[in-house]
This record gives structure tokens, C-alpha cells and sequence, in this order.
């Protein structure tokens, strides 16, 4: 499934913009003995195997978004491919867990203890006494000061998309050994685990030209089970191969291919055996289940779906073809036999040629996709609804918590989830995922979900049920609040508002449906109404029920005006072909607010300007995107919710805060948790934080993003991911026979 979204450490620190006020913030909560953090929602699913079942060799073909434009992960265009390349070819100090925490990489690191915490913090680590670069070299203390350098932020020269942690770095030095690191800081760092992860060598961090050019297309000195044999940009694929010099496991694999195919054409990618792994979209992973699942002896229809719940079909319906023509067909073909129609005969020969050719290329690519399997869990990163605050109605902090409060979390969770057999619950906090240590439901800030708070908050604000909609001068709709010629003595003119409710105006249910088909028929009773309208008051269509009367669940409400406007949103969404999940989303948002009054107009663009062109440059009222989740967020989470401070140009920086929303108070609890090594104490006002950030509705967590991987079904160790960082040493496909029976081998074995 295709999110837009973005990387909290690919892009560089800055600062948000000021809410309407300081927010009394409730107790939060699990002050409790059981801990808020939870579980993970979903584990791994990547086929675990031991390394002794995997056989040696065989080259990985995997899907990637893009062939990376640069592969120094501390630059500004570094994307997900990256990242990849780097943990697979350089050094890291820690690890994520399948907790999303950090966890000491024992290939590099022997340990690494904070010795001193006065007058100064100090760290020393001490280094694998094997680890070595590519080029012999020992990994060591020259190159952890080289890469403090190039991203302290002293020096302009380097183009450095982040600088955080390294900015608080006073001194590194040389400990007891060339084995030993010893950094002190200038400011108490909590999150000092963050950094030399990865480690680039002296040969890149060195020199500004070397940081920024010589690492773009090569990484001729590297240091983990893989290198990079070459960055193909004509065949859109980058290449890894085995490091010689790698004193850790060996690597199974032999090479690791990174192609770039566009998510639309992974599945004809799959079917032509092209693919090893690839991370795909529902629809196809409802074409790999079917093929890999169970099938009906006697029809081949599939027995189950994705979510392993029975497939469309397979209750006994006929499938196309001669075991599933209707009465009608069976007559013609009667018709045909008997000769009673030579033309109608040649067209049923043509049509069972055709027929029997579709049903041919269906089963090639059933067959062709039975060899893969979809593993699928949750992503480390949420999905969001961001209002922007810059300006318009949501500068106002109370309509944006109108608009907040009128949000059925997990209904929308549900929407994308619950159809894939995910865990569909609504995620409770800004800076962590369930399962990470800082995690904690903190949206009680905000309460819950109230249609009648919500329009109680649009009324404190001035947006109250208007007068029938009008044109301005420009063409744009309003909601009238002048008054007619009929209405001088204070009554309402035939097409005002008087606080009634018109019965029928809305014909949708509490979940926001039809209650009628489109040709009027009861869902329910199947009787046709003439009119969409119900009836009241002696049968006439559109009459009013008496003031006061509550509306039908779930119906509209009257739309919200101010000053003779309508409350309207512009909801930007990208229009791509992987982004139908957000569209959705978007679509049921809708719904939400239209139950509140607010109207939305709902624009879709192209992929490649959704980002840069509307959210990035504040060109939008509501818009979805994605956040990773940090296992450092008092660093990494600070630029998203920072408050934004004016530039020299009189511009606003606003860096990642894409809302354009925050508050002194969330910068305060933000630097007080980087500044303590207590981590109970950062934790704690890390979750302060997020009340706050949740409090002043600047952005409202939805659900944690799907994970979906189409996988060759004998290979081992890789997949969806979930929280923990990949071991690329231990991918590989399985020695035949490993599963039992023999088990397939691959194509690129």
C-alpha cells in the first residue's frame, strides 16, 4: 500500500508556529503499574529461518521505490533506499528490536557506557576488535571525529541535512587503545545512542567535496556484510555484493539487486519471475494470497482471501464459463446445437475462444504467482490528518479541535486494517508506536470523539448554522447572514434557517451510507421510494419537523457559516495508483465533518508536487501523509512539533512542521527530555509533550501504516519487517528439502 510520507531523520532540524493559547492538560494517562507502552500490534513476518537451512548463494531481486540519488544518508535527498544501503554496507552502533528500541550491534560495538556525567557527559565506547573497513583499515576513532565534524553544523561548507546530538559534541578523543572512542559533550545528550549510526569512514566525512559529491553514486571504503558493487541508473538498479573483509556471519545471499520498479507494476513483475521481494499494495496481495491459498478440488475457485477469511467465490458460486452460464446462455447454446442460428453459432465459437484464452493467461498468472506468499504486518509509522494552522479557519485552535473531535479514529483504522486481518486500532500518540517505551495514549488531551463538543467548539468560535448559501461578487459560495426584503421584521424568508431540521434532506445512515440503492430502493426492504425526500407533517415531501426535533443519526448538519461564509476545508490528496487507501480515508473524513457542518473540496495532484508543492508549502487545509516512528524522539520527533520562528527574509522556517502548529510549552518538554540521562524522567516528558502536541490539534494520529510484502515462498529472513532493522546476512533461500518437502528453488539461485 502506496503513503505519501516522510523521514524524520533524512531532512534537516528546525522549528513550528504558536497555537491560540496555553491548554490546560489533563493527568495522563497509565499512571497505573501496567505500562501504557503495550505490546507491538503486530510481530515480524519474514519466514525466520537458521542460517543452517539456508543454502549458500543466489542473488535477491528487490523491489525499491527509487534508485537513490545519493547514498550519504546525512544529505537532504536521501530516501528509503538509502537507508537500506546503508545498514547493509556500513557500520551501525545499535539496532532496532522488534520493540523499536536501540540495541548494541555486537559486530562494532563491544559496549558503550556513559563513564562521567561531571563537570561533562562522557561516552566511551569500545569497538569490535575485528572491525575493520573494506580496505583493511580499523574502524576507530578518527573516523567517529571525521563525521563529528561534518555534522556539528560548524561548517556551512558541508551540505548536511541534519546535525542533531553531533551539535552537542565537544571533543572526541583517542581512548586507552585505537579500540577505544571517548566522546565528550558539551550539553547533557540523552539520545546519544542515536548517533555514529551510520558510521560513514574518514575517506567521506573528511572533506566537504567528499561528503558532497564523492558519495553519491559510490561507496568505495565500506564496512558490513555487504558492498556496493555498482549504482546503475540506466538499468534503474543499485547492486551489492559480498564483503571479502566482513569478520562477521558470512552472507548467504551472493548479491542483493535494488531494482526500482513503480508499485503499479510489481504484480506483472511477479508473474514474470522478475522479483524476489517486493512491497505491494492490497489488491495485489489479494492476487498472491488466492494463487498461494487453498483452492476447491472441483471448481479451482480460491478457499481464502488475504485475510485468511473465505474468498469471494468460494461459498459455491460458479466461476466464468460453461459451469456458470446462466438459463439464458444454456437456451442459446441449445439454439446454437440444433442449427437454428449459423451465425449465432460462429459468435459463440469466437466467444469460447476467447473465453477459453482469458481463462488460460488467468491461470499462467495464478501459477506464476502460487510461488510467492504475502507476509504482512505493521509498519514502524503512522498515518496522519494534518490541518494546517498557518492561517484560514484552522489558524483558529478551536476549529481545529472541532475538526478533531469529530474524527472516528478507529472507524478509519478499521477502513484499512481490519480488511487485511491487521490489528485496526487507532494510534494514541505522536511520538511513539505502540509497544515503543515512550508510547502512551495520550489523545485524552483532546477527547473523544463528540459530534455535539464539536459543533459546540465551531459555535464558541463564530461558525454557527447559517443562512441558505449564496454567491459573492467573485462566484464563491457563502452561507448568507444578510437578511431579505421579507425578512425586515425578523422572520425567516421561505429559504432561511431557523434552527429546524428538514426531514429527509439527508439520506445516509449513521456510518455515513446510502440507506437507499441508487435507483431509491430500501436496502432493507426493498421497496422503491418516488421521492428522495421523506415524509412529515401530513405526507409533504421536504416538510418540517418542529424546532428542536433531533436529527436522524449519522444525518448532515446544517452547514456552519461566519460572517455570510461557509465552513469549507481544502483537502489535498495525491492522485497516484498506490494512494487509494488515503483516498478512502479521505473520503470517510468527509463524511465525519459534513455531520458537524464543515464542508470539504477535496483536490487531487500528481505524486511527485503532493509534498513539495502543497503540504511542504502550506498549500492545504486538511492533507494524509506519514511519520517513521523514532526510537529517539526527543531528537528526532523535536523539528515536527517545534514552533516555527521567523527567517531572516521574513519568512517563516518552519522545517517539518508541516502544520505549521506549536507551542513554546512542547519545545520546553522536548529540550528538558534530550537534557536528562534520567530516561524515566525523559519518558515522562515525552509523553507531557505529546499531550500537549495532541491538545493543540495540529495533527491527529490515525492508524499505523500496513506492511505488505509479496515474498518468493523460499525465501528465508526477509519480508515485512515490522520494528526490527533487517539482517542482511542471514537472507537467503532455503537448502531444498528445508521445509519438509522440496522446497522450490529460486530462479536466481
Amino acid at each position: 500500500m502506496s503513503h505519501v510520507r516522510v523521514g524524520p531523520r533524512a531532512v534537516m532540524r528546525s522549528v513550528a508556529f504558536l497555537t491560540a493559547g496555553v491548554l490546560a492538560v489533563p493527568a495522563l494517562a497509565g499512571c497505573t503499574s501496567e505500562d501504557p507502552a503495550g505490546k507491538p500490534l503486530a510481530e515480524q513476518d519474514v519466514a525466520a529461518a537458521a542460517r543452517a537451512r539456508i543454502a549458500d548463494g543466489g542473488t535477491l531481486r528487490w523491489a525499491v521505490d527509487s534508485v537513490p540519488d545519493t547514498l550519504n544518508a546525512f544529505q537532504s535527498d536521501a530516501d528509503a533506499t538509502t537507508t537500506r544501503v546503508a545498514q547493509a554496507v556500513l557500520p551501525s552502533m545499535y539496532r532496532m528490536d522488534e520493540t523499536g528500541s536501540p540495541r548494541r550491534n555486537p559486530d562494532y560495538l563491544e559496549s558503550a557506557k556513559v563513564v562521567e556525567t561531571e563537570p561533562k557527559q562522557v561516552v566511551v565506547y569500545k569497538l569490535n576488535q575485528q572491525a575493520v573497513w573494506s580496505d583493511g583499515r580499523e574502524i576507530g576513532a578518527a573516523d567517529f571525529a571525521a563525521q563529528w565534524r561534518a555534522l556539528s553544523g560548524k561548517d556551512s561548507a558541508y551540505w548536511t541535512a541534519r546535525n542533531a546530538g553531533y551539535d552537542r559534541i565537544e571533543k572526541i578523543e583517542r581512548g586507552a587503545s585505537d579500540l577505544e572512542v571517548r566522546v565528550t559533550f558539551s550539553r547533557p545528550y540523552a539520545d546519544w545512542k542515536s548517533l555514529f549510526t551510520p558510521l560513514y569512514p574518514k575517506e567521506v566525512m573528511g572533506t566537504p567535496d567528499a561528503f558532497n559529491d564523492g558519495a553519491r553514486r559510490t561507496l568505495k571504503v565500506t564496512a558490513g556484510p555487504f558492498a556496493v558493487e555498482k549504482v546503475d541508473t540506466k538499468a534503474d538498479e543499485l547492486v551489492l555484493t559480498g564483503n571479502p573483509r566482513w569478520w562477521g556471519e558470512p552472507a548467504k545471499l551472493d548479491k542483493i539487486v535494488l531494482r526500482s520498479v513503480p508499485r503499479d507494476e510489481r504484480v506483472s513483475e511477479l508473474i514474470a519471475g522478475e522479483l524476489d521481494l517486493a512491497e505491494i499494495d492490497p489488491d495485489t496481495a489479494e492476487q498472491v494470497a488466492r494463487a498461494a491459498g487453498p483452492r476447491d478440488a472441483g471448481t479451482g475457485t480460491p478457499l481464502m482471501g488475504p485475510d485468511g477469511t473465505p474468498a469471494p467465490g468460494s461459498g459455491g458460486s460458479a466461476l466464468p464459463g460453461p459451469q456458470g452460464r446462466s438459463a439464458a446462455e444454456a437456451l442459446r447454446s441449445w439454439a446454437i446445437a440444433n442449427g437454428s442460428d449459423e451465425e449465432a453459432a460462429e459468435e459463440e465459437t469466437l466467444a469460447r475462444e476467447k473465453r477459453r484464452k482469458a481463462e488460460a493467461k488467468q491461470e499462467r498468472r495464478r501459477k506464476a504467482l502460487s510461488g510467492f506468499e504475502v507476509r504482512k504486518s505493521l509498519e514502524p509509522a503512522y498515518t496522519q490528518l494534518a490541518l494546517n494552522g498557518a492561517d484560514g479557519p484552522l489558524a483558529d485552535e478551536r476549529v481545529r479541535r472541532a475538526v478533531a473531535r469529530a474524527l472516528d479514529r478507529e472507524k478509519l483504522a478499521e477502513a484499512v486494517l481490519k480488511p487485511l486481518g491487521l490489528p485496526a486500532e487507532p494510534v494514541g500518540s505522536h511520538l511513539a508506536l505502540s509497544g515503543q517505551p515512550v508510547y502512551a495514549d495520550g489523545s485524552g488531551a483532546l477527547g473523544e470523539q463528540d459530534a455535539k463538543e464539536a459543533r459546540a467548539l465551531l459555535a464558541d468560535a463564530g461558525w454557527v448554522p447559517g443562512g441558505p448559501v449564496k454567491k459573492t461578487e467573485d462566484g464563491e459560495e457563502a452561507a448568507g447572514a444578510e437578511k431579505s426584503e421579507d425578512d425586515e421584521d425578523g422572520k425567516k424568508s421561505d429559504g432561511g434557517d431557523d434552527g429546524t431540521y428538514i426531514v429527509g434532506e439527508d439520506d445516509k445512515n449513521a456510518d455515513g451510507e446510502d440507506e437507499k440503492g441508487k435507483d431509491g430502493t430500501d436496502q432493507e426492504s426493498g421497496e422503491k421510494h418516488s421521492s428522495g425526500k421523506n415524509t412529515a407533517q401530513g405526507g409533504a415531501p421536504g416538510a418540517y419537523a418542529p424546532k428542536g426535533t433531533a436529527a436522524p443519526a449519522g444525518a448532515a448538519a446544517a452547514p456552519v457559516a461566519k460572517d455570510g461564509k461557509a465552513l469549507t476545508l481544502r483537502f489535498v490528496l495525491p492522485s497516484g495508483p498506490g494512494s487509494q487507501a488515503l483516498r478512502t480515508v479521505a473520503d470517510r473524513i468527509s463524511d465525519m465533518l459534513e455531520k458537524i457542518g464543515i464542508g470539504t473540496e477535496i483536490t487531487k495532484v500528481p505524486d511527485e508536487s503532493y509534498f513539495k508543492d502543497h503540504v511542504a508549502s502550506g498549500e492545504y487545509d486538511l492533507a494524509l501523509y506519514s511519520w517513521p516512528a523514532s526510537a529517539f524522539p526527543a531528537t528526532d520527533a523535536r523539528p515536527i512539533y517545534a514552533k516555527p520562528v521567523p527567517a531572516a527574509d521574513g519568512s517563516l522556517n518552519v522545517a517539518q512542521n508541516y502544520t505549521r502548529v506549536g507551542t513554546d510549552q512542547v519545545d520546553q518538554l522536548f529540550d528538558q527530555a534530550m537534557g536528562t540521562l534520567d530516561q524515566d524522567k525523559a519518558r515522562d516528558l515525552l509523553r507531557k509533550a505529546d499531550s500537549r502536541i495532541w491538545a493543540a490539534a495540529g495533527s491527529v494520529p490515525l492508524y499505523q501504516r500496513p506492511q505488505l510484502v509479496a515474498a518468493r515462498e523460499n525465501l528465508a529472513n526477509a519480508g515485512a519487517f515490522g520494528f526490527e532493522t533487517p539482517v542482511y546476512e542471514d537472507m537467503g533461500f532455503l537448502k531444498k528439502g528445508a521445509r519438509g518437502a522440496e522446497a522450490p528453488a529460486s530462479p536466481s539461485s
